[in-house]
């Protein structure tokens, strides 16, 4: 075959899974911050190594359980590996799943009420989120431009260089340099002035995973607390329980030479009694159980709140009944209070909501990476079923050397039916779908990073802002197309735009097998106005070439 023989590997390691087991939602009583740190802390093993995650790995590394080995003939063992796992760390779900093999050994999900394994994945913001902050590793090293619009244009424009510039208290100064930062990142570098000022100022802010956004909110909140008050000053509102304890443990780094400061989660499971007002500085958690805390509990005085955060608006807006609650919420709190909102998207929904949640705002928008299909070579294949798109990879695999390959799926039964029909050619194989808990994701991800898998095939859901420097094949196994059955531009554009990144050359090779498929694919090619050439599978020499 070609350069990368070996075991297929998928699943949940034994020994993980008892430390996953400890894990636990946020007990009856009430949790502060050091306590949900140490509980964090349990999930951070990374890989095989199980080494510590350095300091400098800021808010969003929360290492996962990483995923074990698999033989070709043992699929069924790292199914009840990774049912194991799933159940130890229920608490995590965000979706009620259950894993089984199908008659192939490959792993198909069955959802609680009714099997919808062929069903095309369905988005989930919050799950896509919470991914995206488990699998940073550090900062995006992004060179766009941020555009600011301020709320009083004759006011002047500040922006630091460094952290120093920003005055803050020499604990707070500790905590972020502790964290890994050294200096401000593109968004923070605007954003920290204005959530810093004097008198505070209001914020909305646009921009992507890994931009630094959740540290600036935090060092704003963490700047504004009186320690000595002990009452609720600032509240942050996530769209899900697990994105809100990323954000805890954000604070908790931050703020550890800080040790008076106290963090309380309002979230599902942390019951508190009747009657009783909390302590805790910084409350953060969801729209629902916070509104029931502030409304119905009283466990919070709204009117004392200095700063509200809205974090993730477009995520919480996707979540039903969440706008509405987070309206609520803000509705209760003074005049004075400071807030700030952050989205990586804007489209008219989030940018409606935005507006009836932060008056008068300064907004700081970071415009996206541009992909480009330039550097893309694309080719595309005939066939006329399933089973000769599988061997028209096989050749492509037998003819040319290829150091880590993408391969993307419409629906998830396709997915692990072709993942097992590679594992049984030997092929080191990782499986990306909708069934397996974000934190198994993220493992399964780390490992194709390391290359300790040369395939990845996956769902286009899964597999939204991976970068893996090494990725030098995409193959479309089933065409993007929206629900309608059009073709979907944009993410053919972001699937097959990974090959061509870090200035590298990229090939793309689209599977035909219908009438159908033909039409989507010179619609694409209409669209990006780029010639995709017509490659056979069964020449050799036709192979070489394209990779030459």
């Amino acid at each position: 075959m070609s350069s990368w023989q070996g075991e297929g590997r998928l699943g949940g390691r034994r020994s993980d899974v008892t430390a996953a087991r400890r894990f636990r939602s946020p007990a009856p009583e009430r949790m502060t911050a050091p306590s949900v740190g140490r509980e964090l802390g349990l999930l951070r093993r990374q890989g095989a190594h199980d080494r510590a995650a350095p300091a400098s790995e800021s808010a969003s590394t929360s290492v996962p359980p990483a995923p074990g080995t698999m033989a070709t003939d043992s699929w069924a063992l790292a199914v009840d590996e990774q049912e194991a796992a799933a159940e130890s760390l229920s608490n995590l779900h965000l979706k009620e799943e259950k894993i089984k093999p199908d008659a192939n050994g490959a792993v198909v999900k069955t959802n609680a009420n009714t099997e919808k394994a062929d069903e095309e994945e369905k988005e989930d913001r919050a799950a896509q989120s919470l991914l995206n902050k488990l699998i940073r590793s550090n900062l995006v090293d992004n060179t766009n431009q941020v555009e600011v619009l301020q709320r009083d244009p004759n006011s002047p424009l500040y922006s630091v260089k460094s952290f120093e510039e920003l005055r803050l208290k020499p604990q707070l100064l500790q905590g972020v340099y502790a964290m890994g930062f050294n200096r401000p990142s593109k968004i923070q570098e605007n954003a920290l002035p204005m959530m810093l000022a004097e008198p505070p100022q209001n914020l909305i802010a646009q921009s992507q995973s890994g931009t630094g956004k959740t540290a600036a909110f935090v060092l704003a909140m963490l700047s504004r607390v009186e320690p000595a008050e002990r009452y609720p000053q600032c509240l942050c509102l996530s769209p899900t329980y697990e994105l809100a304890l990323q954000t805890g443990k954000v604070i908790e780094q931050m703020g550890k030479f800080h040790p008076e400061l106290k963090l309380a989660y309002a979230v599902r499971g942390n019951k508190l009694e009747r009657g009783q007002k909390i302590s805790e500085h910084i409350v953060i958690g969801t729209p629902g159980t916070v509104l029931d805390w502030c409304s119905k509990l009283k466990f919070i005085d709204p009117k004392k709140i200095k700063v509200f955060v809205l974090d993730e608006a477009d995520v919480m807006i996707a979540t039903q009944g969440h706008q509405d609650q987070s309206i609520r919420i803000q509705r209760m709190l003074p005049k004075n209070c400071q807030m700030l909102l952050f989205s990586a998207t804007f489209e008219d929904s989030v940018w409606k909501f935005a507006q009836k949640v932060v008056p008068d705002p300064n907004i700081i928008k970071l415009k996206r990476e541009e992909e480009t299909l330039d550097t893309i070579k694309q080719y595309y294949v005939l066939c006329n079923n399933r089973d000769e798109k599988f061997q028209a990879l096989c050749n492509l695999y037998g003819a040319i050397t290829i150091a880590q390959a993408m391969i993307f799926c419409h629906t998830r039964k396709t997915a692990s039916w072709l993942a097992a029909e590679l594992s049984k050619e030997g092929h080191q194989v990782a499986l990306l779908s909708g069934e397996m808990m974000v934190e198994q994701r993220a493992a399964v991800i780390e490992r194709f990073r390391e290359g300790k898998e040369k395939v990845l095939v996956t769902t286009n859901v899964c597999a939204r802002g991976i970068d893996v420097e090494q990725v030098s094949v995409v193959i479309n196994f089933d065409l993007p197309v929206d629900k309608d059955g059009n073709p979907d531009n944009e993410t053919y554009l972001h699937r097959i735009g990974r090959t061509g990144r870090f200035g590298k050359r990229g090939l793309a090779v689209n599977m035909v097998d219908s009438k159908h498929s033909m039409n989507i694919l010179n619609r694409i090619q209409e669209h990006f106005n780029k010639k995709i050439e017509r490659l056979d599978t069964d020449d050799l020499d036709e192979i070489e070439k394209i990779a030459n």
